[in-house]
């Protein structure tokens, strides 16, 4: 489900898709440059991601997918938020298979650059 009819939201819903599909293909370089420089990024019981560079250095060092999907079940979009309720399913860097629900939200500014985005995750779907 998607609401609004705006080129900044048409925009940000793109940018907020690309991201799933460069965390699932492993392509750094390219997710690392739809974030803006002083990006934040949160996650339940962690310190937060806080800039571009660190933001790179957690995706380089920290490559917990080996192969796997996020699908997207729900996302709403008022121009430059987008909240999205979804499933991921793969396999980590230690061989083991995950399957969570997860809800993120997503300011994705007017150059298309993602300037926040805050995970949630909830109990495995097996």
């Amino acid at each position: 489900m998607t609401t609004g009819t705006t080129p900044h939201h048409d925009r940000s819903i793109e940018q907020v898709l690309r991201c799933y599909s460069l965390v699932d293909s492993g392509d750094v370089p390219a997710l690392v440059d739809l974030f803006t420089d002083d990006v934040t990024y949160h996650r339940p019981g962690y310190q937060p991601i806080v800039g571009r560079d660190a933001f790179e250095r957690f995706y380089r060092a920290v490559r917990m997918i080996r192969e796997g999907e996020h699908i997207v079940d729900t996302l709403l979009a008022a121009d430059a938020k987008v909240a999205v309720h979804g499933r991921f399913h793969g396999v980590l860097h230690d061989g083991k298979h995950v399957d969570l629900r997860f809800a993120d939200f997503f300011v994705v500014e007017d150059d298309g650059r993602i300037s926040r985005r805050d995970t949630f995750f909830f109990a495995p779907l097996v």
